[in-house]
């Protein structure tokens, strides 16, 4: 099976942490997938990056910011939403939902309509947009976009919180083919909707649908493999291989599952749910170790799997992660439990350190330990990433004060960060 930029640093990197289709018939585009495109060694193609785990291979970027703050490139608006921000060759990816009664950008009573934005990566410019009708829908939340956009060489793929899910042509925005994954397909909406960002894994395109996910043709659209119409997870399937099977770890609504991605098979399972069946927070995978952590009162689990079973290592409320993913660097987890920044061991889950002030915040990380955090009230700190203290390098208001909990992104230099309002930021760090 001819495999992904992605699946390939999978490899690389061993185990570690890391129907009806309503569709443009299809059209053989030049370096479609990853066939005929390249992707800069810094580009930041999907959600979590190349290695789906937090963490970009960059360190010669500065965070000696001074009182001053880090130099702002653009800025830009792309409506109401928490999807995060994709880079590859240049373009920067990000979807937005506007319209409605209250949104005063896209004026009164507008219909509520999602809208994939293409940027110039640099100047901030729009390339083109992608528009298309979907509901607000703000339950308990501001509404508005979840999933990722994911890039793969010459098209770009988005999923929509109703289930429209499209192909396009990542240069200029064409519809290659779409798809509805609830109502074409019949896959059951959960309570907050789909969020899954779409993962490409060779010839496949995975989602968190159903039980325990589903596989489609990546050039089509088309089922290959699938688990059930069920209520699925929020989180974003992570690829690893376990006890030599290339799978997918994902976060379902009541258990954590080991998925095969060739053919679908459940591999292992463990119950890991919340009363409202909302683990969002990617699973982090390291060798046979799987830990998963969720909010509501949850908190974390991590277990070992052998023989094709899961079997407990501890279970513990230390660390419950509301929607931002815990990042896994050398032998902690550093992530947000709730409204405290912690860092805790990954072996026996001891918490080192707690830090207040960020608020229900996210984070990434570059390959050198240092931690870009995002405060819920667009504050950003650069803080190290170690084990014995809070360090922090720089700090700085980077966004207007409003909900922000979208993870921010390092790219080529550049930092990335949005809120739910939609305002966006590009950070020159080179």
């Amino acid at each position: 099976m001819k495999m992904s930029v992605a699946s390939v640093a999978i490899r690389r990197r061993g185990i570690r942490s890391a129907g009806v289709l309503v569709a443009v018939a299809w059209v053989a585009v030049a370096g479609f997938g990853s066939g005929g495109s390249t992707v800069q060694a810094a580009d930041w193609p999907n959600y979590r990056g190349v290695n789906h785990d937090g963490i970009s291979v960059e360190t010669d970027w500065k965070s000696d910011w001074g009182d001053a703050g880090s130099k702002v490139l653009w800025r830009g608006a792309v409506g109401t939403g928490y999807s995060s921000i994709v880079i590859s060759e240049g373009r920067a990816y990000t979807m937005g939902n506007r319209g409605g009664p209250d949104d005063k950008d896209g004026g009164n009573d507008q219909e509520e309509t999602d809208t994939v934005y293409c940027f110039d990566a640099v100047t901030g410019k729009v390339i083109w947009k992608h528009s298309y009708s979907c509901a607000l829908q703000p339950l308990y939340y501001e509404g508005g976009t979840l999933s990722t956009p994911s890039v793969d060489g010459a098209v770009v793929y988005t999923l929509s919180k109703m289930g429209d899910l499209f192909c396009l042509d990542a240069v200029a925005g064409e519809v290659v083919w779409q798809v509805n994954v609830h109502k074409d397909l019949g896959y059951e909406l959960p309570t907050w909707s789909f969020s899954s960002s779409p993962l490409v894994m060779g010839d496949r395109l995975l989602l968190n649908l159903g039980a325990a996910g589903v596989a489609l043709d990546k050039k089509t659209g088309t089922v290959i493999w699938d688990n059930g119409k069920e209520v699925c997870g929020y989180a974003t399937p992570v690829p690893c291989e376990i006890e030599g099977q290339e799978s997918v770890v994902i976060g379902g609504a009541t258990e954590v599952i080991g998925v095969r991605i060739e053919d679908g098979a459940i591999l292992w399972s463990y119950p890991f749910t919340n009363k409202h069946k909302a683990t969002a927070a990617d699973p982090l995978v390291r060798e046979d170790e799987v830990f998963a952590s969720s909010a509501y009162g949850r908190g974390c689990v991590k277990v070992r799997i052998a023989g094709g079973k899961a079997s407990l290592i501890y279970d513990n409320k230390v660390m419950r992660n509301l929607m931002s993913c815990s990042m896994l660097w050398g032998d902690q987890i550093y992530g947000f439990d709730e409204y405290e920044l912690k860092c805790i061991d990954f072996a026996d889950s001891w918490e080192r350190w707690a830090e207040k002030g960020f608020g229900k915040g996210s984070l990434m990380m570059s390959a050198d330990g240092r931690m870009i955090v995002m405060g819920e009230q667009g504050e950003m700190a650069i803080a190290r990433a170690n084990p014995e203290k809070f360090e922090v390098l720089a700090r700085a208001q980077v966004l207007p004060e409003g909900m922000c909990r979208t993870v921010p992104v390092l790219a080529n230099g550049l930092i990335y960060a949005r809120n739910a309002r939609g305002d966006v930021v590009c950070l020159d760090v080179r």
